[in-house]
């Protein structure tokens, strides 16, 4: 088996053009979600990094004597948030493998 090092190289650097294209993507893409009716909003970029938290000022208000209740919505908005960003990097993975036909993409 004869392997060309040139094909090889070339093919190294496509795949870390593309690893940069879809990090890039990624950063760039806002997801959002909310929890208890939009009462606490969380928003995320497709890398799951927090941007920032939301909180209405009449949850805030209702929370004052059930913080836990505060606790459990700030919760479920990030962890649906990360929910969306997964889902996100998986449709932006297939977007940009799918031209390779690669197997499942």
């Amino acid at each position: 088996m004869d392997l060309d090092m040139n094909k090889m190289q070339e093919m190294l650097a496509q795949a870390q053009e593309m690893q940069q294209a879809m990090d890039l993507r990624l950063s760039e893409t806002v997801i959002e979600a909310d929890a208890g009716g939009g009462a606490v909003k969380a928003r995320m970029n497709g890398k799951k990094e927090l941007l920032s938290i939301t909180i209405a000022p009449s949850a805030a208000a209702a929370a004052a004597g059930d913080i836990t209740l505060l606790e459990d919505l700030i919760v479920a908005a990030v962890n649906s948030a990360g929910r969306k960003a997964d889902e996100a990097s998986k449709s932006n993975a297939a977007s940009m493998l799918g031209g390779l036909g690669l197997p499942g993409f």
